[in-house]
C-alpha cells in the first residue's frame, strides 16, 4: 500500500509539472517539462550511459575505499575504546567541513583525473559507515556479551560470532545511507574539474543552456541511487534476514 501511495504522489506531482509548464509557458532552458526530460534521456541516452559509466566508477571505487577504511578501523575503534576517544572529535569534524570547500582541495593534490572524484565519494560515504557499524558493535546485548565470556571466547571469536551478526543491520543501515549520498560526492568532484561524468555533462549541458540534458543527467542519477540502494537492500536480506525481526541471533 506504501509502495503504491508513493507511485500515485510521484505520478501526481509529475502531472502537476507537466500542466504547469504547459499553462505557464515558461521556456524550456528554464524549467522543460517532465516528458521533454524523458525524452531527452531516452534519446541521448548513449552520451549519458557513457558519462553515467564514468561517475558510477568512481562511486564504486569509493565505496570499496571507503568500506576498506571504515570496517577495519570500526572494529579497531571497538576494540579499543580509547582509539574511539582519540579518533572521534576528528570524524566528526570531518563532517563539519562542507564538502564543496574540499573539493577543489582534492583536485590540487590529486589532479584531475578520476583519482580525485574516487576520494571525494570516499570522504562521504566513509562516515556514515563507520559511525553505524560501531553503534552496532556497542549495542550488543550484555547478556550475549558475558555468556560469551563465560564459555572462554577470545575477541576473536566473539566478534566473529557474535558482534558482527549483531552488528550486520546496523551496517547496512549505515552503507544505504552511504550509497544514497555517494552520488553527491562523484558528482561535486566533477563540477569542480572533470573531462567526463555525469557532473561534467551538466556543467557542460547547463552553460549551453540544455536544461532538459541536465534533468536528464540529474534522472540517470538518481536511477543510479536507486538501483544502489535496491542492492544494498537485497544485500541485506541475502546476509542479516534477521534485521527485521525481533530476534537478531
Amino acid at each position: 500500500m506504501n509502495r503504491w501511495s508513493s507511485l500515485l504522489a510521484g505520478a501526481a506531482l509529475v502531472l502537476l509539472w507537466e500542466v504547469g509548464c504547459v499553462i505557464s509557458e515558461v521556456p524550456s532552458y528554464i524549467l522543460p517539462r517532465p516528458s521533454s526530460v524523458v525524452l531527452t534521456a531516452v534519446v541521448q541516452a548513449p552520451i549519458l550511459a557513457r558519462h553515467g559509466a564514468v561517475t558510477a566508477l568512481e562511486i564504486i571505487l569509493g565505496l570499496t575505499l571507503a568500506l576498506a577504511l571504515a570496517v577495519p578501523l570500526s572494529t579497531a575503534m571497538f576494540a579499543k575504546p580509547y582509539l574511539e576517544r582519540a579518533l572521534s572529535p576528528f570524524l566528526i569534524a570531518s563532517q563539519a567541513i562542507p564538502v564543496f570547500a574540499l573539493a577543489p582541495v582534492l583536485v590540487v593534490w590529486f589532479g584531475y583525473g578520476i583519482t580525485s572524484k574516487v576520494v571525494m565519494a570516499t570522504v562521504i560515504i566513509f562516515f556514515p559507515v563507520t559511525v553505524n557499524l560501531l553503534e552496532g558493535f556497542k549495542s550488543c546485548d550484555r547478556r550475549y556479551r558475558q555468556m560469551f565470556r563465560l564459555m572462554g571466547y577470545p575477541f576473536r571469536d566473539t566478534m566473529v560470532k557474535l558482534y558482527w551478526p549483531w552488528a550486520l543491520p546496523y551496517f547496512f543501515a549505515g552503507l544505504k545511507v552511504a550509497v544514497s549520498v555517494a552520488t553527491i560526492g562523484a558528482v561535486i568532484g566533477e563540477w569542480v574539474g572533470a573531462q567526463s561524468g555525469l557532473g561534467y555533462l551538466m556543467i557542460q549541458s547547463n552553460a549551453r543552456l540544455k536544461t532538459d540534458m541536465v534533468f536528464a543527467a540529474i534522472l540517470w542519477l538518481s536511477v543510479m541511487g536507486l538501483a544502489l540502494w535496491w542492492l544494498v537492500g537485497k544485500l541485506a536480506e541475502r546476509y542479516a534476514p534477521w534485521s527485521d525481526g525481533d530476534e537478531k541471533i
